[in-house]
């Protein structure tokens, strides 16, 4: 069974029915606490009219209560119908506490939950201890025992804030989802409109003047034929030079950048549960060609990782390095899983090498610990000069 198809994510409305039975679940089975009332009409110490009117009571608080915290902990109701069913379950705690004795105190519990579970914080941390006052004045005028008190002051006081803290964690995640809703949607924007920018400089001016030349060209075409073949002839001229730009601008596009393949290795490793050490940074000043050789490295190395090594830990390295051949950037991926053993080097490795060649790059793999031949890692390195002038 597919897992998202049951679990409910913090924040998240339930969207199926088994959704909703576990949340329900969840929600109900702290429902176990409502034993003492219960036991208290099963044993028949009231009359027949008290135990009807104590069950009546009873369902109601329960559906009440149910209703309220199962509808507000993930979307909000509105602040009227809240403090009216706050106080609906008030009134009806204190009613049957006083009428059916001390078993029913435990409802205010509830109450004190509830008013967790849906009233913000600052009206919260007023309320609850309000509410186990409460429990407390009704429960020492009676005569209860002190013991019972006792034992059911500090679950409200504990149950109540406790609940005032999942609805702020619930909140806050809220807030964060929709936030990166909107950076996500914000970046997309962006890029849209840097592609529209990019487009018009590119194919603006080269369309327009082909519009231009082309319009020339049909009023030169009846009684200038040579003129209008030279127009022609520009016109192809340009319109290949349109190609050119524009075939240019999308391979720039598609080139892969060592920030986007980091952020690209971390979510592979996570979804195949290898704990990633991979920073979030890397040196400015490093020229396209070596950076999209980089690229592709990481993306080779954590093919490797996710597919072949059976790896639980991976680490990778961007840092410049001084050499007697000058100062060179290198990217170590290293990782504690089975390791090369005496296999010879793949494809893979081997087109890797042929591509840091063209940037006189290299490539060096060895045992993650030599010792023990576990583990592998692999090491590419390339010249990093440009990164030194930034530097000075």
């Amino acid at each position: 069974m597919n897992e998202d198809e049951t679990s409910v994510g913090i924040g998240s409305p339930p969207e199926r029915r088994k959704q909703m039975r576990l949340k329900a679940l969840w929600i109900g089975i702290w429902l176990a606490f409502m034993s003492a009332p219960v036991k208290d009409l099963v044993d028949a110490h009231h009359t027949a009219w008290a135990t009807a009117l104590g069950t009546f009571g009873l369902l109601v608080f329960v559906g009440s209560y149910l209703l309220l915290v199962y509808r507000h902990t993930s979307k909000a109701l509105d602040p009227l119908r809240v403090r009216s069913a706050l106080a609906f379950l008030g009134v009806l705690a204190v009613v049957l506490s006083l009428t059916l004795g001390t078993p029913w105190l435990v409802l205010f519990v509830y109450v004190s939950v509830s008013v967790g579970a849906t009233l913000p914080l600052a009206a919260a941390r007023w309320l609850i201890p309000l509410v186990t006052a409460v429990l407390i004045g009704i429960g020492a005028a009676g005569g209860h025992p002190r013991e019972v008190i006792s034992a059911l002051a500090f679950p409200a006081l504990l149950g109540g804030f406790a609940m005032a803290g999942v609805r702020q964690m619930i909140r806050t995640t809220i807030e964060l989802r929709e936030a990166r809703a909107t950076v996500a949607q914000l970046a997309a924007n962006e890029e849209r409109l840097r592609l529209a920018r990019d487009l018009h400089d590119l194919l603006g001016h080269s369309l327009s003047l082909i519009t231009l030349k082309s319009e020339l060209a049909g009023r030169m075409l009846p009684g200038r034929p040579e003129q209008a073949a030279a127009q022609v002839a520009d016109i192809e001229q340009v319109s290949r030079q349109a190609l050119v730009d524009v075939r240019s601008a999308v391979t720039g596009y598609r080139r892969p950048t060592l920030p986007g393949e980091l952020a690209g290795a971390r979510t592979a490793l996570a979804a195949a549960g290898v704990t990633a050490d991979i920073p979030t940074d890397v040196p400015d000043g490093l020229p396209e060609e070596p950076e999209e050789v980089l690229a592709w490295g990481l993306r080779e190395a954590v093919t490797n990782v996710v597919r072949h090594s059976g790896a639980h830990r991976c680490t990778v390295t961007v840092a410049p390095r001084q050499t007697l051949g000058g100062r060179v950037l290198e990217l170590t991926v290293a990782d504690d899983g089975r390791g090369a053993g005496g296999t010879r080097p793949g494809n893979g490795l081997t087109g890797l090498a042929e591509r840091l060649a063209t940037v006189d790059g290299t490539l060096t793999t060895r045992p993650t610990h030599p010792r023990s031949g576990k583990g592998f890692t692999m090491v590419l390195s390339v010249p990093f000069e440009s990164g030194l002038g930034s530097a000075e």
